[in-house]
């Protein structure tokens, strides 16, 4: 943000005459016409490239200006304040506003925590079942294969050996936990990260409730239709997930549904939009506040 705002100032300044001297112009812009090349030369700096406006016209041309609105925030994230955020519907009906605490949806952005949570995630849900036999275990006869001298060959004791075919596997895996250690302080950090980053994308959405109709997928799809740049769902309650809300996004591989106690730091990053009800936030926050039992 900090890098547009002082792009714009130069911009500004070389449009009034009172910014630094344009660098040497270099080759035109790819695919601009004769007359746009003509009216706003081509200057290069850092091997970017960029327009001089004369000071009597429009600054950037509107060939080259999108038709979508851009929002830049005019504070600096993570800051802990608290947010106003508007509450709304499956119907995207005004339901009033919400004020989300600063210290649990403005927590500055760590990667590194993110990454010590997730990796803890995954290792924790390992089931670590894999299992080799060992040379008692193996199944077969115990006695000497042919007497020890005499014979020329290798001597051998048994033939559930490792070197045999279908033989024993020395040092290979057993039944054990992948779980590794993580404080508390830290799996709450991680959750906290992972919810405001969301609500500095503008990807936290926040519902009065997750009522629907009925049981039919065609509305859920609807819904998700209606979203601006969802690609993949994740809705949580405050309760137990309605029976009806359940049916109708259990087949939608892009729409998952959390009640408020399982939401954690890995589904968070899987999904891009994250919708929330009330009551849900409210779960969380009391989570988020509760002392930790040491």
């Amino acid at each position: 943000m900090r890098a547009l705002a002082r792009a714009a100032s130069l911009l500004r300044r070389a449009a009034a005459g009172t910014g630094p001297a344009p660098v040497a112009p270099c080759h035109p812009l790819p695919g601009a016409g004769p007359s746009l090349a003509k009216n706003f030369p081509a200057s290069c700096f850092n091997g970017y490239s960029t327009l001089l406006a004369p000071a009597n016209e429009v600054l950037i041309p509107p060939e080259l200006l999108s038709s979508k609105t851009v929002w830049t925030p005019d504070r600096e994230l993570g800051q802990y304040e608290d947010l106003v955020a508007r509450v709304t519907n499956f119907h995207n009906e005004d339901k009033g506003f919400m004020v989300l605490d600063g210290d649990v949806f403005d927590v500055p952005i760590r990667k590194d925590i993110v990454h010590r949570v997730v990796r803890w995630q995954l290792a924790k849900r390992q089931q670590g079942t894999h299992s080799t036999k060992t040379i008692s275990e193996v199944s077969g006869t115990g006695r000497k294969p042919y007497k020890q001298k005499g014979t020329g060959r290798a001597r051998h004791g048994t033939l559930r050996g490792p070197q045999f075919r279908g033989g024993a596997t020395m040092h290979g895996p057993k039944p054990r936990s992948h779980a590794i250690k993580l404080q508390k302080k830290v799996r709450r950090l991680g959750l906290k990260i992972a919810l405001s980053a969301r609500t500095a994308e503008g990807k936290l959405l926040i519902f009065e409730d997750l009522e629907v109709p009925n049981h039919k997928t065609k509305n859920i799809v609807q819904y998700i239709r209606q979203m601006d740049d969802s690609k993949k769902v994740l809705l949580v309650d405050g309760d137990d997930i309605d029976k009806k809300l359940k049916l109708a996004t259990q087949n939608l591989h892009y729409v998952n549904v959390l009640p408020s106690i399982g939401l954690n730091v890995y589904s968070i990053l899987q999904h891009d939009t994250l919708v929330m009800t009330r009551a849900a936030i409210n779960r969380i926050v009391e989570r988020m506040h509760t002392p930790i039992n040491r």
